[in-house]
């Protein structure tokens, strides 16, 4: 044990060290507690690794979503967690989102609203405030680019109309999806998304640019105003 009463990985029970394990069965072997474990590297005076990754686990209710959305100032106000594994923790877990993004770019072409959900759920997923995104397509329905366009608090977001259609034009779009996350958990748009889906939607056609759709987020579901009829 170290000066400061804290177990290093050589003092932990057989059964509390999952590096080994990991080694000698893959990491499938391992329960979520125990790979945070690893992240962590050690415990506290009155508990192991595993024990304290158990407890950062029961502080998001057991959801790797709702860890997802833990900042590092969230993470440091567990006992035991200071600055170095909290950076540890939020860097794996952001790895883990890009990983997702990774392998939503590689459905380039949009043809539903499970497309337009499977690839921007990387960005909105473990959001805890509001964020405002679209996509850029080129008239064979390819996405162009993916840029956000704003963000808010938990309660909205500012969305200019002008700032969206300047970077259509920028990249020749010819058509555009809006997409935005619901930190709340309600699904249904607001009066105010409802009112900006249809400025948008009058303005882009000016502009000779459509208005395919508007995704909204909410966890892992979705709700779409072209599913909806709403646009």
């Amino acid at each position: 044990m170290s000066e400061d009463g804290v177990k290093s990985i050589k003092e932990w029970a057989v059964e509390d060290r999952p590096r080994e394990k990991l080694l000698a069965k893959g990491t499938q072997s391992l329960s979520n507690s125990e790979l945070i474990a690893i992240l962590i590297g050690s415990g506290t005076k009155n508990q192991s690794a595993v024990e304290l990754a158990r407890r950062i686990l029961s502080n998001a209710g057991n959801d790797l979503d709702q860890l997802g959305r833990f900042s590092v100032a969230d993470f440091m106000k567990i006992k035991g967690i200071g600055r170095a594994k909290a950076i540890s923790i939020v860097s794996a877990l952001e790895l883990g989102r890009r990983r997702k993004d990774s392998e939503s770019a590689d459905r380039m072409k949009i043809t539903s609203s499970d497309d337009v959900f499977k690839t921007l759920y990387p960005h909105l997923a473990d959001l805890s405030h509001e964020e405002f995104w679209i996509l850029l397509l080129n008239r064979s329905n390819k996405i162009i680019e993916k840029r956000k366009i704003s963000q808010g608090g938990i309660a909205g977001t500012v969305t200019d109309v002008r700032m969206i259609l300047k970077s259509a034009i920028e990249v020749l779009a010819s058509s555009i999806i809006l997409c935005h996350n619901h930190p709340s958990g309600n699904l249904q748009p607001s009066e105010a998304d409802i009112q900006i889906t249809q400025k948008l939607k009058d303005s882009a056609h000016i502009m000779d640019i459509r208005l395919l759709d508007h995704i909204i987020i909410a966890g892992k579901q979705y709700y779409s105003f072209a599913d909806e009829n709403l646009i």
